[in-house]
């Protein structure tokens, strides 16, 4: 089931720290992996860890090295930004490809007349 904007958006920032840090917490007792062994592999400090997994605010690149020491990088592919273009912004763009003449046009035969 999909989550609509409006729940998306009641949630706190607290909460989102805290889904993070079950996510972090899941997925290492689910690969059986200490915090010692993740920080070691993530080359952070374990108490870096736990608050991470406690849902504290740490910072970007810690994360990063976290998600990779346990082979989750691939939730940060979400995050990759693709421009949208609407499809009324593409008729636009379209209609306004050609706007000035080339100047290749073939030169006119002029030895014959309509006369």
């Amino acid at each position: 089931m999909d989550i609509s904007d409006f729940e998306i958006n009641a949630k706190s920032d607290l909460e989102y720290l805290s889904q993070i840090g079950e996510f972090l917490k899941g997925t290492r007792l689910e690969l059986d992996l200490t915090q010692n062994v993740v920080a070691e592999r993530a080359g952070v400090d374990r108490t870096t860890l736990i608050k991470a997994e406690r849902g504290d605010s740490i910072n970007l690149l810690s994360l990063i090295q976290i998600l990779r020491a346990l082979g989750k990088l691939r939730v940060l592919e979400n995050m990759k930004f693709t421009r949208q273009v609407s499809p009324i912004k593409m008729a636009e763009l379209s209609m306004k490809k050609k706007r000035r003449a080339s100047g290749n046009k073939p030169p006119e035969d002029k030895s014959q007349s309509d006369w």
